[in-house]
């Protein structure tokens, strides 16, 4: 009797084949260049020990949610943490996931119906796609950050269905990019049409904004975005994520929302974190100095010869395209010999001809480590 079907076997091999089989890395002392604790709150004592006051003012001495929200998990950190948030944000009401890929899925899967047109970049995460294709909708991609392509696809599938309702979906700063819309334009655009527009800014809190409150507070859109996603397993050092908008929009989700309903709630040690996490974005220095951090990789890399392999960012994540699977994977082992921990991003994460060194830059991150990781990058690829 086969143990497993020999496509998967095969499936495997090809992975391998083509330089692009991906293993379980281990936890390392690197220089860290690579994870998305931009603040590097995952680490801080500090937040760790608020953590614990929290769950020991609030009289929590438990470790599990004992089941799903509706049922017997909604404990009050819950109500505590989605109000903070919430003002935190400056919208009306917050509802919070277990992931960030579960607050997509919900989304997607749940808002737009039959004969409903979503309109979104080519370039959004898995996890908005996966929520698309589980739903009913009709999905229909963008080329990335073009408004004007945007606008041709919007005005070819609309026209003949005067009744769908449209939904326009972006990232405040794209995961394998860096790079951000044109959302004054593109907000605009969506308002004169009607359309609604869902922004994830998984990569965008933390870093931009007053205290890091994201991308869309920073140019003051909140109010006229449908939904926005924020995670809490980036900048915040946390785990799960939230859904922000109306009191309506929430409702809606708390019953059609199935990755939200049938899912065992976050435990109060995680929503004790969460709630430490946006207390010491408000009171902390870091989201400065990060962006001290940017503004000094941005002009280090202006010195570089090989400056024209970067991708335009003024995020936290910067990356230079180095094709071919095997080469970029050489790269990012010869840094690894050196100290530096920077991930090689493989096709077909990303298209054949786009692999790349994804280079996450952080708080604590000294500008002398950002000057030797870019001198043995323009090493290497001489």
């Amino acid at each position: 009797m086969r143990k497993y079907p020999l496509k998967v076997a095969k499936s495997l091999e090809t992975r391998k084949q083509e330089h692009a089989f991906r293993n379980l890395g281990n936890c390392s002392s690197l220089i860290d260049f690579s994870s998305n604790d931009y603040l590097g709150i995952a680490a801080s004592k500090e937040v760790f020990w608020k953590s614990h006051e929290i769950l020991l003012e609030n009289s929590i001495l438990q470790n599990g949610a004992t089941g799903s929200r509706l049922l017997s998990g909604n404990h009050k950190l819950y109500e505590i943490a989605e109000k903070a948030i919430a003002k935190f944000h400056e919208t009306e009401a917050a509802l919070i996931f277990n992931s960030g890929y579960d607050a997509n899925v919900g989304i997607f899967s749940s808002i737009p119906k039959r004969n409903d047109i979503i309109l979104y970049d080519e370039f959004v995460h898995a996890s908005i796609r996966d929520g698309i294709s589980m739903g009913k909708a009709k999905a229909y991609k963008f080329r990335h950050n073009d408004l004007s392509d945007l606008r041709r696809i919007a005005k070819k599938v609309t026209d003949t269905n005067d009744d769908a309702e449209v939904f326009v979906v972006t990232e405040a700063v794209f995961s394998m990019d860096g790079d951000s819309p044109n959302f004054e334009t593109m907000l605009t655009y969506a308002e004169e049409q009607g359309f609604f527009l869902i922004i994830d800014e998984a990569h965008s809190v933390g870093v931009d904004g007053t205290n890091g409150s994201g991308l869309v507070q920073k140019m003051a859109f909140q109010e006229r975005i449908f939904a926005r996603i924020v995670t809490f397993g980036k900048a915040l050092g946390a785990h799960g994520a939230a859904v922000l908008g109306s009191e309506v929009l929430r409702d809606y989700l708390i019953n059609f929302a199935r990755s939200f309903i049938y899912t065992t709630a976050l435990p109060p040690h995680a929503l004790a974190t969460v709630i430490a996490s946006y207390e010491y974005l408000q009171n902390s220095a870091e989201v400065e100095k990060l962006n001290k951090r940017i503004h000094f990789f941005q002009s280090e890399v202006q010195k570089m010869t090989f400056k024209d392999l970067f991708l335009e960012s003024d995020s936290a994540i910067h990356c230079c395209i180095l094709p071919g699977n095997e080469k970029v994977k050489a790269v990012s082992a010869r840094l690894k010999k050196e100290g530096f921990d920077v991930k090689a991003i493989l096709s077909p994460t990303v298209s054949p001809g786009k692999e790349r060194l994804r280079i996450c830059l952080h708080s604590f991150n000294s500008e002398e480590e950002i000057s030797r990781l870019l001198f043995l990058i323009n090493t290497f690829v001489k």
